[in-house]
């Protein structure tokens, strides 16, 4: 709070720009981020626009109609952005103080999808509720609720997590828990998203670094050994060192191999926005995993670079708004901005590694840009959740303001 009132007192903001000076009204400055609100309309857009030029041959051919995949999207970002609206209009107070809640909703339905009968199984994975118009895919919620549960606990706890191992390892077991959970889809790549974030999240909050270390290790190793004895996951791991052996080009590395000619058919500049070829039968799942293949061939390096950019720009504001909150004394509002940006990152960072065959073929989305139900309601939802914590550290930079303007000789009248 103390360089907050430092930097009202010298006439900047608390990003270190100049501070608009108050209207009569006394409004106090603003401190909205419409760059954010920008960067979030533009990627969900140009996810609609990549989604409809890569699904539109497979549509086409398996439903009749080549618009079938990107109006269902149009349809979710519609539903997201009305629950959003409601998100929105929440304090983060209320998320805070259910923020238990919501971890123990997330174990049950973690559970509730491996049940025969309910969750849904596709091509061996059992991840998702059928609900008749659409199907639910419970990771993606998941991850949402466990950063706000790790915020308000951070909050809570942050003194014992510092100090204790308890402290430390109390919510590690739960999030522990529900990567195990989704292990047994199995779902590797939400857990992997989920312990990752959670730790950056603790590590932020001042654990000591050699829990930070320890933890990492036995991870490391528990990852490791998932994967030297699970023949499927082993075999992806060796599909990814060498996509175009013979033995794996048209096999388990098939999907990676195909995805490197499109992005190395892109070039520069891209063959043209709608005319990939490897869309058409060659790239299997264009309009969801390897999405970013799609776009790379079509829109070559420029097009690439520019949604990494748009990418790092998201995830920098998120963790500008954490700083800001940090500033403020908002613990949790810092905490749940740090846990959303290290989620976009990591989640966007795996997607497009998998894709250019930097890291091994796992089944995640690319936020806010891959088809998908599920994952376009909840990514609306967390990016309205990350305006509210910019709308709540405005208020309160504006009601420190005015507080300052009515001190004597500070402006006010």
């Amino acid at each position: 709070m103390s360089a907050l009132i430092s930097n009202v007192a010298t006439g900047r903001t608390l990003t270190g720009g100049p501070m608009r000076q108050a209207p009569s009204q006394g409004s106090g400055f603003r401190l909205a981020d419409h760059a954010l609100l920008i960067a979030i309309l533009t990627l969900a857009m140009f996810g609609a626009l990549m989604i409809a030029s890569a699904s539109m041959s497979i549509a086409e051919k398996t439903y009749g109609t080549p618009f079938y995949f990107v109006m269902r999207q149009l349809f979710f970002l519609a539903a997201g952005c009305m629950a959003a609206l409601i998100t929105f209009r929440l304090p983060l107070s209320v998320w805070e103080r259910y923020g238990p809640h919501m971890i123990i909703v997330s174990l049950f339905f973690l559970v509730l999808v491996l049940v025969p009968g309910i969750g849904k199984s596709v091509n061996g994975a059992r991840r998702w509720i059928d609900l008749g118009l659409f199907t639910v895919q419970v990771s993606e919620t998941v991850k949402l609720f466990v950063i706000v549960y790790l915020a308000g606990y951070l909050v809570r706890r942050g003194y014992l997590v510092q100090t204790t191992f308890g402290g430390f390892f109390r919510p590690l077991l739960l999030i522990c828990l529900a990567g195990g959970l989704l292990l047994w889809e199995p779902d590797f790549g939400a857990a992997v998203v989920i312990v990752a974030t959670s730790i950056i999240m603790i590590l932020v909050a001042g654990v000591r670094f050699s829990q930070f270390l320890a933890i990492v290790a036995v991870l490391g190793v528990v990852g490791s050994a998932l994967i030297l004895s699970t023949p499927y996951r082993m075999a992806r791991l060796m599909s990814f060192t060498e996509p175009f052996a013979p033995d794996m080009v048209y096999g388990n590395g098939y999907q990676l191999s195909q995805a490197l000619i499109a992005i190395g058919t892109g070039g520069l500049t891209g063959v043209g926005f709608g005319n990939s070829i490897q869309k058409l039968d060659y790239l299997p799942e264009p309009h969801t995993d390897f999405l970013f293949a799609v776009l790379s061939e079509e829109l070559g390096l420029i097009g690439a670079v520019a949604l990494i950019l748009l990418y790092s720009f998201i995830v920098w504001r998120s963790f500008r708004l954490a700083r800001i909150a940090d500033r403020q004394g908002n613990r949790f509002a810092g905490f749940l901005a740090m846990g959303i940006g290290s989620w976009i990152g990591l989640q966007s960072f795996i997607n497009i590694g998998v894709n250019l065959g930097l890291l091994p073929t796992k089944g995640i989305t690319l936020p806010l840009m891959s088809y998908g139900g599920s994952s376009a309601v909840v990514f609306v939802i967390t990016f309205s959740l990350l305006l509210r914590v910019e709308k709540e550290l405005r208020d309160e930079a504006n009601l420190s303001l005015r507080a300052r303007q009515k001190l004597p000789g500070g402006g006010g009248s």
